[in-house]
Formats: structure tokens, C-alpha cells, sequence
């Protein structure tokens, strides 16, 4: 793909919207009506297609009104490589601000504008159900400091409101989703892009983490609203592939960022804990995939480099 400058001439920040998509066709036509509906128009909307092989192409062939650049990867690269390679793609073309946003989400038609209205340099949409009711899983508390939380998101903007109407204006987070984060190039530059070698699974945790590391502050806007096509309710087996990266992933948030000998010994504690548990619960599948996630995560203990280029 290759890169054309994007600039304003009203004197406004420029912003990239980066979506990444796998064979997920009809939610990603629904997300792009939503943007196309966007009373603040995107100056670039940046899709990465992770070699889908269902319908996706005949929807991103569509006549779109919206300044839309699709590069199409040569193998699924998971979300975590697809928003690595979009993110260093919008930054290469010049944007001020980059949007990472989900193909599962429907951006309200004022949700861009009031997160560019804001003066800050790491926004977060708040993100509701086909009802209308709340359902913001970005967290308001990860503990990384105590080494018996088993679970290290213990409080989040759904369960610390329960409404949108309780919320504040602004909320300040301690990790997010990559489904409405909007950043300064300035963040990304000072932290780096999202780690592709996560694939899926906890890649935003890890870049919040180092967002906030970094001394900037991520804030949930109350009245940008984005909408979920699907529920929270997908269950995942951790015995099969998806639970091998819960764990590993999991893992790796601990060993890179733990606050304390306890906490980042806290992956063998809980692979041991898996495996005990197994003729019981999860049987020898998810013991295995424990012990390979706990032996994989061993070799990404080390940050990811912070350079953009």
C-alpha cells in the first residue's frame, strides 16, 4: 500500500480512522455506514483486511463516500498485527490523530466529533448495546500490585456506573479495548505501535499500559458513543487455540508489567493451578495449552521496541 500525505487546510487535526477486519463482512459494512454517517468526516479511513476469505472484498469495493485506503494482508495477522501494520500506515501519512476502532462497532454520527473537540491526547469512546444500555468493559482499575487478585481488571466503566447517565464527562481508564481509542501521534510516537507478536488478546491492555507508563492519561468520553454489533457473551475454550492466547497473553501483561516480584511470579501460580484443577475442570487440553502459553510468554518478557518507523 502505498501512503498519500494526509493534510487540512481548516486548520483542524487530521485524523485516520484504522479498522481491522477478518470475515467479518456484514458487521464491517454496517461499521463504514457508520463512519460515512460521521458528522466529522475522517481524512482517512484505513482498513486492514487480514485475508479474509468470506465476502469482505465485494464490500470494500463498494462506492464509498469516505477517503478509504484498504491494504490487504498476505496471511491472517490476528488483530494485534492488522493494528500494527494500519497504525504505522496513518502515521505514514501524516495524521495528527489515529482511531483505532473495531469492525463490530457502529460509531454514533457525533462520536468523532466529540472526541476531536477534546484537547487531550488519549480518548476513549464509550461503547453501549443494540438496547442502548451500557456495556464498557474498559477498566477504571487493573491491579498489577497484588500478587492474590486473580483477575487484574477489578473494577470497569459498567460496573463503576452501571448508566451512561451516572457517568462523568470524562473517565479516567487504566486499560481500554481497541474499539474507539483515539491517539495523538505524539503517544504513539513516545510508545510505540501495538505489539504484533500478541495476535489476539490483551495487544490494547499492553498498550495502555505503556501509554499511561509513558505519563499520559486515557479518558473515557461519556458522550462519544459507539454502538457493539455483538454481545459480550462468546464464550471461549481454553482448550483450544483462542484459550492458548488468553493464557499466553494474560502471562505476558504480568511478566512485562507486574509492580512486584509476586505479581510477575503470579503465571506459574496460576499454570500450576490449571494444572492441578485439570481431572476436574478443562481437562488435559487447556493443562496443555497453559504450559505451552506459561513457556511462550517466558520469550516476550521483553518490551516491544518503541520506535514507529
Amino acid at each position: 500500500m502505498t501512503s498519500t500525505p494526509v493534510t487540512r487546510r481548516d486548520g483542524q487535526e487530521s485524523v485516520a480512522v484504522v479498522v481491522v477486519t477478518y470475515n467479518r463482512a456484514d458487521l464491517l459494512a454496517r461499521m463504514l455506514e457508520g463512519l460515512e454517517a460521521s458528522e466529522r468526516r475522517p481524512d482517512l479511513v484505513l482498513v486492514v483486511d487480514n485475508a479474509s476469505t468470506d465476502h469482505t472484498a465485494e464490500v470494500l469495493a463498494r462506492p464509498w463516500s469516505l477517503p478509504l485506503k484498504v491494504h490487504t494482508t498476505p496471511e491472517n495477522l490476528g488483530g494485534s498485527g492488522g493494528f500494527h501494520v494500519g497504525t504505522r500506515e496513518a502515521l505514514a501519512a501524516g495524521v495528527d490523530r489515529v482511531w483505532l476502532v473495531d469492525d463490530d462497532v457502529v460509531p454514533a454520527p457525533s462520536c468523532l466529533g466529540v472526541l476531536m473537540d477534546l484537547d487531550e491526547d488519549a480518548l476513549f469512546s464509550v461503547r453501549e448495546d443494540l438496547t442502548g444500555a451500557l456495556c464498557e468493559k474498559a477498566a477504571v482499575r487493573f491491579d498489577l500490585t497484588h500478587p492474590w487478585v486473580m483477575k487484574p481488571k477489578t473494577a470497569s466503566v459498567e460496573t463503576a456506573y452501571g448508566h451512561r447517565s451516572t457517568m462523568p464527562a470524562l473517565v479516567e481508564l487504566e486499560n481500554v479495548a481497541f474499539e474507539g481509542l483515539l491517539l495523538r501521534r505524539r503517544v504513539l510516537e513516545a510508545v510505540g505501535l501495538p505489539d504484533p507478536s500478541f495476535f489476539i488478546f490483551y495487544d490494547d491492555v499492553d498498550l495502555a499500559i505503556r501509554i499511561r507508563r509513558a505519563g499520559f492519561r486515557i479518558l473515557a468520553v461519556r458522550d462519544a458513543v459507539l454502538v457493539r454489533q455483538l454481545g459480550f457473551d462468546q464464550q471461549h475454550d481454553l482448550s483450544g487455540w483462542k484459550g492458548f492466547y488468553m493464557y499466553r497473553n494474560l502471562f505476558v501483561v504480568h511478566f512485562r508489567y507486574g509492580e512486584n516480584a509476586l505479581v510477575r511470579a503470579k503465571p506459574y501460580l496460576l499454570a500450576a493451578l490449571v494444572v492441578l484443577l485439570s481431572p476436574v475442570r478443562g481437562g488435559l487440553g487447556e493443562a496443555r495449552n497453559v504450559l505451552r502459553a506459561l513457556a511462550s510468554a517466558r520469550g516476550m518478557r521483553p518490551l516491544p521496541p518503541s520506535s514507529v518507523d
